[in-house]
């Protein structure tokens, strides 16, 4: 199958990432109901070292940085208690604006648009939890907003599925799905930080 292609490519849209230099960051629900218990995803500590580099290198460049929280309320994602609260390897410093959420596009409902509007931001480099949920959301969202995301895959996780009449789907498989799916038309998909330029 070497004929496989994606509608990014068919349609002529980049597929390259932009610079960070010329980006804004958004690290989605990097929170600690990913590392334990129930919701713990599979290769999360791997993940969380990706996405404290990219933001290292995000905080070195003096780009935008924006951190998205999910709240649920008194749930998993409680965001007044520990389980909600954003990891401390990634927690936001100096003036980094959070952008509380409660659905899995992190523009629905919040100022996230308005944010980056502020600081004239069109290209987001998207990075975060979980890849088939969130990630994914948010970078469609961004797509049909008029962004160019660009999301690093070593600096996400997710976890394994029930299938739908048949067996579990596990965690490698709905990675790589999540990213194929969003590669093929929503987003450049870079294997790691460091194959975004500066």
């Amino acid at each position: 199958m070497s004929d496989l292609n994606t509608l990014r490519a068919m349609s002529g849209l980049p597929l390259e990432p932009v610079g960070l230099a010329d980006s804004a960051l958004v690290l989605i629900d990097c929170q600690n109901t990913y590392t334990r218990g129930v919701m713990e995803l599979e290769g999360v500590q791997a993940a969380l070292d990706e996405a404290a580099a990219l933001l290292d290198r995000a905080r070195t460049a003096g780009i935008p940085v924006i951190h998205i929280q999910h709240d649920d309320g008194g749930g998993l994602y409680d965001i007044a208690g520990e389980s909600g609260a954003i990891v401390a390897q990634v927690a936001p410093r100096d003036a980094e604006p959070v952008v509380v959420k409660n659905y899995p596009n992190s523009f629905v409902k919040t100022e996230l648009d308005g944010l980056l509007k502020t600081v004239d931001a069109s290209n987001l480099v998207l990075a975060g939890f979980m890849t088939h949920m969130c990630v994914n959301s948010t970078a469609r969202g961004a797509f049909n907003l008029g962004y160019s995301p660009t999301v690093v895959a070593a600096a996400t996780a997710t976890r394994a599925l029930p299938g739908v009449g048949e067996d579990a789907v596990p965690a490698a498989a709905m990675q790589s799905a999540s990213l194929a799916a969003m590669a093929d038309l929503f987003a450049v998909v870079v294997a790691g930080s460091a194959d975004i330029p500066d």
